[in-house]
């Protein structure tokens, strides 16, 4: 084939005469490099090949990773993982061997992409997001994903979705936002978690997590300086009652001091939020998670302490008490699954109180059934958005969309088994979510999420808008 031939066959003369015209048009002092990149934006961006790895996530438990190539670039993503798992959750794959990795291994997840995920996707363009997800959905086949592993499909649609962003030359938040039908990206207020108990400290302290929500600040910029300040305040707050020894900190960061009531973490909190002064700009929120220490009907609050369990318990109604007594006492804006999963009667009884903002995390696991009878029972008012109990991007948005619709709060939540990638950062700005829980202001794989909200901030400029006060859209 001749050199003519060849141009003739691809149509190259055109492409390349269009090219030059642009370099032209532009004054450009680097033609070459113009012309390179115009015909480099002149060819569709296609899926060539996913490989997918196995990593450790904050806790030194494996979890996946994926690149996703396209002939325009490499792009990659790592999903998170929980605590635990929920019947109603996506299912996360596990190889199951003792032997290995105490059989926390994802190799079957890992193999799962590498063997099949890959050959169904090569050839797709990556910006039809909504395409990519349905042919893993259709590949899986199960309700739950549990053939291909939800960690497996969530990292590769999160790498799609970066792919996609990057073919459509658009931040990640505003492919995002056209994925969700939005144009109008806002930041959300930060939920800094900075003491930790439940299941995520070795303390006696019931409850998960206490959280700081600087709603008094007016940019994304300043909630992060009056978190942190705030937070470093606590630590020498803990270190003047208790010691140096009690500053050790909980798998989100919080601080872990060896408390066991509720109302003495809280007083440490206040306390610290009036030292750094902002006492009328900082709010409390609090991550309950009773179904950790719900026996039968009753909630034993010292069931992290073996000497005690068993003395200390109240009633559903007796904790409906406390959240009332600690709200006048304390400035709590906020109580994630202050019941019982499956006590939906409590929870129903305590919402309609209006006392505060009622977040369903165990009660919903980002479940689209659950979600619907909260809805329809009036339940709870906001939603704890788990993208790994989800599975895809697409269904993400879908459940985000049916929360606004019913007027709830959506708080886009890390997991105490975090990955250093920033996804959920852009997912929050692209889906306008008011408020965002990735732990405490330290710890690398808790930072990199706030720290992204930062450069989307001065990305956006005099466009930025941080929500604030108008925390619980």
């Amino acid at each position: 084939m001749s050199v003519q031939e060849y141009l003739d066959k691809h149509m190259l003369s055109r492409k390349l005469e269009d090219a030059v015209n642009a370099a032209v048009r532009a004054k450009t002092p680097d033609p070459v490099l113009f012309i390179s990149n115009h015909m480099k934006k002149s060819v569709q961006s296609v899926i060539t090949k996913v490989k997918a790895r196995q990593i450790l996530d904050s806790r030194g438990i494996p979890t996946v990773e994926v690149d996703l190539h396209t002939n325009k670039g490499v792009f990659r993503a790592s999903v998170p993982s929980g605590d635990s798992s929920g019947m109603y959750e996506a299912v996360e794959l596990r190889d199951g061997d003792k032997g290995v990795y105490l059989g926390n291994g994802v190799a079957k997840a890992v193999k799962n992409i590498n063997d099949k995920i890959s050959e169904a996707l090569v050839g797709m363009d990556p910006t039809l997001q909504s395409q990519i997800d349905q042919a893993m959905i259709d590949l899986d086949k199960t309700e739950k994903k549990g053939e291909l592993g939800a960690n497996a499909i969530l990292a590769v649609s999160i790498a799609a979705c970066k792919a996609g962003a990057a073919e459509k030359e658009v931040p990640l938040y505003r492919h995002i936002a056209d994925l969700y039908g939005k144009v109008s990206p806002m930041l959300p207020v930060p939920a800094f978690t900075v003491i930790s108990g439940g299941k995520h400290a070795g303390n006696n302290l019931a409850i998960q997590e206490i959280m700081i929500l600087p709603t008094g600040a007016n940019r994304f910029v300043e909630a992060l300086q009056m978190g942190t300040e705030t937070y470093h305040h606590l630590k020498a707050v803990i270190t003047e009652k208790y010691g140096t020894h009690d500053c050790n900190v909980g798998e989100s960061g919080g601080f872990a001091p060896n408390v066991s009531s509720f109302r003495e973490a809280l007083d440490l909190v206040k306390e610290a939020i009036r030292r750094a002064g902002y006492t009328d700009k900082i709010q409390i929120a609090l991550d309950v998670a009773a179904t950790n220490f719900c026996i039968g009907t009753r909630y034993d609050l010292d069931f992290k302490s073996p000497q005690k369990s068993g003395q200390n318990f109240l009633s559903a109604e007796d904790m409906v008490e406390l959240y009332r007594e600690l709200c006048n006492d304390f400035p709590i804006v906020s109580i994630e699954d202050p019941f019982d999963k499956e006590d939906w009667e409590h929870i129903k009884r305590f919402s309609s109180t209006g006392i505060c903002q009622v977040v369903g995390d165990d009660l919903l696991m980002s479940n689209a059934k659950r979600i619907d009878r909260a809805i329809l029972e009036y339940a709870c008012n906001a939603l704890l958005l788990k993208i790994n109990q989800v599975g895809t991007v697409t269904e993400v948005i879908e459940v985000v969309k049916q929360a606004k619709e019913a007027h709830w709060g959506v708080v886009t939540s890390h997991r105490c088994g975090e990955t250093i990638d920033s996804f959920i950062a852009d997912l929050s700005v692209g889906l306008s979510v008011g408020q965002i829980k990735a732990g405490a202001p330290c710890r690398g794989e808790r930072l990199e999420k706030y720290i992204q909200l930062l450069r989307i901030e001065e990305e956006l400029g005099d466009q930025a808008v941080y929500c604030g006060v108008d925390w619980k859209q």
